[in-house]
């Protein structure tokens, strides 16, 4: 997609002032996918509606549904489109589930060698797949499946915890979340469709959940520094928020990608310079079951929430 076309559609949109429902929760129980906005009696706020026509405008452009959820940590302020709709959390999970592994075993056990064998290697395992003869250490599967996306890894250190509804659980105690549904392991998480609710979540859940795992009191000192360590090295995010975000911010972040529906996803904790941490999640998915996912998508709507905030 051209940028000169993103620039038309937001200019477009700007026409436009949406009511400022669209930026916040859709209400009651949350929807499969996206609805419309709902109209509205009052005047929404001039930059509410700005960020509301923002969004519009790449929706249209990048022919996609978006979700989008942040909070700065320390004015409270937070920014929102479509944050309580589901979407699929695709490898995004692996932020939480590394965080699980901290917060059961601690730093002193992450040593500890997990064997698995040939078979159990699935698509997309660049680390595990060298190392099948030796097995890996829990510290050395969290690295490969936050840094790489190692589908393996993540699937080895479910199984460890007793499966997607065990990680589940432990996600639900530590953050007291009730709403994300983790259902299936790698890479059959992935292949979601519009309207299913297994391994699915919304976008302000998610930024709960994150923010609770690297910034809040959920792990201790040492473990939280190990996660966040972990997620400022990543190596599949530099097209995503941190290419939307002005240069000295720093960003650690887990990407997910879906097999169908273009989904693709990012979480992150951005760190401004001489500020408070933001925590961005962004979740999307297009219509057409053959889509591809696009990064301008994610890079632009961190543009918009910087803008806003700050």
């Amino acid at each position: 997609m051209r940028p000169a076309r993103v620039r038309r559609a937001l200019a477009a949109a700007a026409l436009c002032l949406l009511p400022v429902t669209a930026c916040g929760a859709d209400g009651g129980e949350p929807a499969a996918r996206p609805g419309p906005a709902r109209a509205s009696s009052a005047s929404p706020a001039p930059r509410a509606a700005d960020r509301a026509a923002e969004f519009t405008a790449l929706e249209r452009a990048y022919g996609a549904h978006l979700g989008v959820h942040a909070v700065d940590t320390g004015s409270g302020r937070e920014v929102a489109w479509h944050a309580d709709t589901r979407f699929p959390y695709n490898s995004t999970f692996k932020a939480l589930l590394c965080g699980a592994v901290l917060k059961k075993h601690g730093t002193g056990a992450m040593d500890h060698v997990l064997r698995y064998s040939r078979e159990d290697l699935v698509a997309n395992s660049p680390v595990t797949e060298k190392h099948v003869a030796t097995g890996m250490s829990r510290d050395a599967l969290c690295d490969a499946a936050i840094r790489y996306s190692d589908n393996t890894a993540a699937n080895v250190l479910l199984t460890e915890l007793g499966g997607p509804r065990a990680l589940g659980a432990l996600v639900r105690e530590a953050t007291g979340d009730r709403l994300t549904r983790m259902e299936r392991v790698e890479p059959l998480l992935s292949r979601w469709t519009p309207g299913e609710t297994r391994d699915t979540t919304t976008p302000r859940r998610l930024t709960a959940d994150l923010r609770a795992y690297t910034l809040g009191d959920v792990l201790t000192t040492p473990r939280r520094q190990r996660l966040n360590g972990w997620l400022s090295r990543n190596t599949t995010g530099d097209a995503t928020i941190r290419a939307g975000v002005p240069k000295g911010w720093k960003v650690a972040d887990k990407t997910g990608t879906g097999s169908y529906h273009g989904a693709r996803g990012d979480i992150a904790v951005i760190r401004p310079p001489g500020r408070a941490p933001l925590v961005l999640t962004l979740l999307s998915y297009r219509e057409e079951r053959t889509a591809e996912a696009d990064d301008r998508l994610l890079a632009e709507a961190t543009r918009v929430v910087v803008r806003a905030l700050g």
